[in-house]
């Protein structure tokens, strides 16, 4: 009585390699940015300062202002896309704990119960970051320096939470989209 996993239907599999490209370009334009303000800010304050004073100027500030805050902002969006992104190939960090305690016969349907259950409290964590989030934005907030509002910034903490849930709730549904979990993790 073994199930056999089929194909997810094309609409399905489209909309997850979408969705994961889409958070990949997400995640590499942040990290990007960071490189940029930090190359940046040591090329100003290494290079370009000195040469400027050596020609009897003072430079001033040579790094982006609020560059810090924008990094951390970068960062948050970033490494919440992730969350998704590591659901998505599934290489997350998985115990290896009670594996192997039940016959290999039940695991199909044990693994569609585990992503159900994963899918579920994954919700749980992201109402939790709203709730944060929400926080934020009711005592208005703001970053040092840029004076912005962090809450916007802060809504890749539980996009990144629903965004792997949802995937979760994919794999349950359709277990032929769910790759196999890479070789470091066997």
């Amino acid at each position: 009585m073994t199930q056999t996993i089929g194909p997810p239907p094309a609409a399905v599999q489209r909309l997850f390699d979408r969705w994961h490209q889409a958070e990949c370009w997400i995640a590499a334009s942040a990290f990007a940015l960071i490189a940029a303000l930090l190359i940046f800010d040591v090329v100003g304050r290494e290079l370009v300062a000195p040469l400027v004073r050596m020609l009897g100027f003072e430079p001033g500030s040579t790094s982006v202002p609020g560059g810090q805050q924008l990094a951390v902002f970068a960062l948050v969006i970033g490494s919440f896309c992730g969350i998704g992104i590591a659901t998505a190939s599934n290489s997350q960090l998985v115990p290896r704990v009670a594996f192997g305690w039940i016959p290999k016969t039940w695991a199909p349907t044990v693994n569609r119960l585990a992503d159900a259950i994963t899918g579920s409290l994954m919700l749980g964590v992201a109402w939790y970051a709203l709730q944060f989030v929400l926080a934020s934005k009711s005592t208005s907030m703001r970053a040092p320096v840029l004076a912005w509002e962090v809450w916007p910034f802060q809504l890749a903490i539980p996009a990144g939470f629903v965004s792997a849930a949802f995937r979760c709730y994919l794999f349950a549904a359709f277990p032929g989209l769910k790759p196999t979990p890479p070789e470091f993790q066997e």
